[in-house]
């Protein structure tokens, strides 16, 4: 298979997640201020859940433009990273019901540790793939950002029992660790072209 059907793929999985994403957010019932005020915690939830999901599709479109090859290994590893960004509208959903609760909102920060985890994989596997001496193995270097990543999301998901809203503003501290694209592989894709 070549990378641009993965990529294809991948899109078309993301697009679907996004899609649930919203089906999920429920319309007020009547035109009333509270009625709308009691839908911005789950709003809030998806805009989150969405920069999240957006994150992860831009940051896998680079490592595949910055890839040669994939192999069986890069597609079960993409299908990992995927599986669990098909949970966020799940997670998402939960909280709406169950409110800012300590399990929803740990489900939150391991959906999102188990998708971090596969990405990491993802990059190890397409490394491999394309040479430890590629231009990808060079960019990604020792990645401090992914790690630092993934140990902010396990003490969340741990947080969530005791300060459900700190484990959100940790969530969100990930976000904007991430909000611009990977500057590694940005600028390894920029000088290519």
């Amino acid at each position: 298979m070549g990378k641009g059907r993965l990529e294809a793929f991948t899109d078309g999985v993301v697009a679907i997640i996004i899609t649930i994403m919203v089906l999920e957010i429920r319309v007020p019932h009547d035109a009333s201020l509270d009625a709308l005020r009691a839908g911005v915690p789950v709003f809030l939830a998806y805009v989150l859940s969405y920069i999240n999901v957006g994150i992860f599709w831009n940051n896998h479109h680079h490592l595949l433009h910055a890839s040669e090859h994939v192999n069986g290994k890069v597609l079960w590893a993409n299908l990992a990273m995927l599986f669990w960004l098909s949970l966020v509208p799940f997670v998402i959903r939960w909280i709406d019901e169950a409110g800012l609760t300590a399990l929803p909102v740990a489900s939150y920060g391991i959906v999102l540790t188990g998708a971090a985890i596969s990405y990491t994989v993802l990059t190890w596997q397409l490394i491999a793939c394309n040479g430890h001496d590629s231009r990808l193995a060079r960019a990604v270097g020792s990645d401090r950002k992914g790690k630092l990543s993934l140990a902010l999301y396990v003490a969340a998901s741990g947080l969530a029992f005791v300060r459900p809203w700190v484990a959100i503003a940790l969530y969100i501290a990930v976000s904007l660790l991430w909000i611009i694209p990977d500057t590694r592989i940005e600028s390894l894709v920029r000088n290519r072209t």
